[in-house]
């Protein structure tokens, strides 16, 4: 355990070295007040101006869904531009073999982190909703959106072989996101074809109240990052 202190301690520090990367961390409250704030005036702008009764309003649920994967999609990222500078390095495989280990060094990168974010959506998801959620769908989306945010991480560690390239497979992989956005717009069984996305099925879940779809979200993204996390470890 102590290991995986200062093995994360040290990413914390080279973090905080990168101002790119110290920025990101705050990001998901930036976004939050922007969420909570100016998207409501935005709706009730364009309302006035189109002469309608909800324009945005009516997707208030997939924005609380985003916001949800966004502080783990942040964080997750950071810990993959450290580790791939770790790579490029070749620090990380000095790191599985001292008393850190592959697991050490996995929890102390991608573990404890996804707790943080996990811990951080708990807090801020309450604090810049924009509909009515109850504490316990609060919970499933805050694990929901961590487990996203791995997900991402781990594409980016797997297909990319720099950090130069990590930004831009970053762009690519948040992608994996938008499955969230399917069932708002396609009402026909055509938005099963994106249902191997996790997070096809949390947008599912909360768009039509029903937190057992929370169940394939959940054991897909144990499946994608089992996968994707074996061929990151054969891989370096």
């Amino acid at each position: 355990m102590k290991a995986i202190r200062l093995s994360f301690f040290q990413m914390a520090a080279a973090m905080r070295r990168d101002m790119m990367l110290f920025a990101s961390c705050f990001a998901p409250i930036l976004a939050g007040f922007f969420f909570r704030f100016a998207i409501p005036l935005l709706e009730t702008a364009l309302t006035d101006v189109f002469h309608m009764m909800a324009v945005i309003s009516p997707y208030y649920k997939l924005v609380d869904i985003l916001f949800a994967m966004l502080p783990s999609t942040m964080f997750c990222f950071v810990s993959a531009m450290v580790s791939l500078e770790e790579k490029d390095e070749k620090t990380a495989v000095y790191l599985f073999i001292t008393p850190l280990g592959k697991t050490g060094y996995i929890l102390a990168r991608f573990g404890v982190p996804s707790v943080i974010a996990f811990l951080a959506t708990l807090i801020l998801l309450p604090v810049f909703k924009l509909t009515a959620i109850s504490p316990p769908t609060i919970l499933l989306l805050a694990a929901g959106g961590t487990l996203q945010g791995m997900i991402v991480a781990l594409l980016v560690l797997t297909i990319s072989s720099n950090k130069l390239e990590g930004m831009a497979v970053t762009k690519l992989s948040t992608l994996t996101i938008l499955g969230a956005v399917i069932p708002f717009f396609i009402k026909s069984d055509i938005q099963y074809i994106i249902s191997l996305l996790p997070s096809f099925w949390i947008g599912k879940a909360i768009l039509e109240n029903m937190p057992l779809y929370m169940l394939p979200a959940f054991v897909l993204s144990a499946v994608w990052i089992c996968f994707l996390l074996k061929r990151y470890l054969r891989k370096v």
